[in-house]
């Protein structure tokens, strides 16, 4: 889970990583109200910054200088709504401006590669880390944190000596890394990121930004609800979870059925590539069907992804092993079914491929039940040309 940056500065503050003041508003109105609060203390210039889970706010005209309530809410008025790298903005964070001397980055992640925590630090902060290690990969530090000691106030002070940064900035920043550490720890995260963290006019070092990756795999032992996003969440994808369904939403026609994630990545490449000399069809989505799937599990994922207005045709691509291809074909013909009963009559091409486990008794029940939108083809290759040749053929919405 992508926190927005103002989710991850109220984590940040729980942990005493100072940052500034700052409130969210979906409204000019609000934005107005709230840099009026500000004015009124004395603190006139904000800054409105979009709020979306994407880089590149800045370029994207998503970060405005606002000087008290009545420029809050003419720059609010031109960010909501704005569209930046495909997500809407409903939300602006209105904060305090900063005096900013000097900037910094700092980012605690999961290294996967290397299969540990790596800290990375450098000196120059406010753009792109990986702009900065193309053209100065000297300035950019990797240190790696051992998971079982972690980050105490020695290996703080060795991260940002690291990262070069200067003596007035390097105690503050060593104390906030420390904190930082504890966020990335305790919340079970695999990215936090502050860019910029600042050197203030006034010597004090904040966190200008902030971004969060939360570990799904960790929610059980966590309180992350709170940081849902109904509003961002695709709907099929939601309701795919709600069933307890490995399903991600993508960009093309043919919808994909499969289990075991290597052999629906792999459907998924096939696809892409068998639908090129058809006008481009590609993948509509990705579903793990998972390898002990029931009959019932099969008919929810049929569900879902014929949900998708997008897709033209679908391919069930089985190899039985847990799974019994049996299972798959009565899955098949009960999820048809079920939606003929509530008025939704599938009319979309289904090609199925089933192998392995009981898969001429699968076979067998699929051509009994002659469903005439169901069509079985032997090999993986063969079923993804078809699939894409049915989804060139189909009307749009069909």
């Amino acid at each position: 889970m992508d926190l927005f940056e103002y989710q991850a500065k109220e984590l940040f503050a729980e942990y005493g990583v100072p940052v500034q003041r700052g409130r969210v508003a979906s409204t000019p109105e609000e934005a107005r109200e709230i840099a009026a609060g500000y004015a009124a203390e004395g603190s006139p210039l904000v800054v409105v910054k979009a709020q979306v889970k994407a880089g590149g706010r800045g370029k994207a005209g998503g970060v405005k200088l606002a000087n008290g309530p009545d420029e809050a809410d003419d720059k609010a008025r031109q960010i909501l709504g704005m569209d930046i790298k495909g997500h809407t903005v409903h939300k602006v964070l209105i904060a305090e401006a900063s005096d900013i001397a000097q900037e910094y980055y700092l980012s605690f992640l999961l290294d996967r590669a290397a299969r540990t925590f790596v800290a990375i630090c450098s000196v120059q902060g406010g753009v792109e880390i990986e702009e900065v290690a193309h053209t100065n990969p000297e300035a950019v530090a990797r240190i790696p944190v051992d998971p079982l000691t972690g980050v105490d106030a020695a290996k703080a002070a060795e991260i940002i000596e690291a990262g070069g940064l200067p003596p007035e900035a390097a105690g503050q920043a060593a104390l906030l890394a420390e904190r930082l550490w504890s966020v990335f720890a305790d919340e079970d995260a695999t990215l936090v990121e502050v860019n910029p963290m600042a050197l203030t006019d006034q010597g004090d070092v904040l966190a200008v930004d902030g971004k969060v990756s939360l570990d799904d795999n960790a929610a059980f032992r966590q309180d992350h609800a709170k940081f849902a996003d109904p509003e961002a969440a695709d709907p099929l994808e939601a309701k795919a979870k709600a069933k307890h369904l490995n399903y991600v939403k993508l960009d093309g026609q043919v919808g994909i059925i499969g289990n075991g994630a290597g052999l629906v990545m792999s459907t998924l490449d096939v696809v892409a590539l068998a639908g090129e000399p058809f006008g481009g069809m590609r993948p509509a989505n990705f579903l793990d069907i998972g390898g002990g799937a029931s009959a019932e599990v099969m008919a929810d994922g049929l569900e879902i992804v014929l949900s998708d207005a997008s897709v033209r045709s679908v391919l069930v691509n089985v190899f039985g092993g847990i799974t019994s291809c049996d299972a798959v074909a009565n899955g098949i013909v009960s999820a048809i079914g079920m939606l003929a009963a509530q008025g939704q009559e599938v009319r979309h091409p289904i090609v199925v491929r089933l192998d392995g486990n009981n898969a001429e008794e699968g076979r067998r029940i699929l051509a009994d039940a002659g469903l005439p939108v169901v069509e079985q083809v032997a090999t993986m290759d063969d079923a993804a040309r078809r699939a894409a040749e049915l989804a060139a053929a189909a009307p749009t919405g069909a």
